[in-house]
């Protein structure tokens, strides 16, 4: 069980932290989820109905092409709760904008209201070497803040400068 202690002023960094390492890793586990599928490689498919309410241990997943109508469908078993789809708002077409027919079997899929829709666009143009190195820097800032105020980090570089380049302009970078 996850302790959610209230954030703190003392750790408001890490709270911070953990939160952009959640989101990091919903969208590494849709988008690692969703390779094992053919649902990325296929272009017909412009959206993926994700039905994970109705059993603890699967995920129904159901293609729909660009104008709602049910391509095919796929289920992926889940051994570990790590591996649930859950609602990415990155990839989610309520977020990404994406546009439901009106009328078509995904709109019905939609009113169910049993799952939530990946927007294929988006995850298609997600990059996973990227965004993990977004979220580091992300994580990294975050934390930053708080070491300064214990006085564990006093300096630090922002740019990818090699002082093995240039030895004489490396002071010239620290903050």
């Amino acid at each position: 069980m996850v302790d959610m202690q209230p954030p703190s002023d003392e750790f408001r960094g890490f709270d911070e932290a953990r939160s952009i390492m959640w989101c990091y890793e919903a969208r590494s586990r849709t988008y690692a989820r969703l390779s094992q599928t053919d649902f990325l490689a296929n272009d017909a498919v412009a959206a993926v109905h994700v039905e994970n309410t109705s059993r603890a241990d699967r995920v129904f997943l159901a293609a729909f092409d660009r104008s709602g109508g049910l391509l095919f469908g796929d289920t992926l078993y889940i051994d570990d709760p790590t591996q649930r789809l859950d609602v990415t708002p990155e990839f989610d077409h309520d977020f990404t904008g994406m546009t439901v027919a009106a009328g078509s079997e995904l709109e019905e899929a939609v009113e169910r209201e049993n799952g939530w829709v990946v927007n294929l666009d988006a995850l298609r143009d997600y990059d996973p070497l990227e965004d993990r190195r977004t979220t580091q820097r992300a994580v990294l800032l975050a934390h930053l803040g708080d070491m300064m105020a214990s006085g564990q980090a006093r300096g630090f570089l922002f740019d990818k400068h090699d002082a093995a380049e240039d030895p004489g302009e490396a002071d010239t970078d620290a903050a």
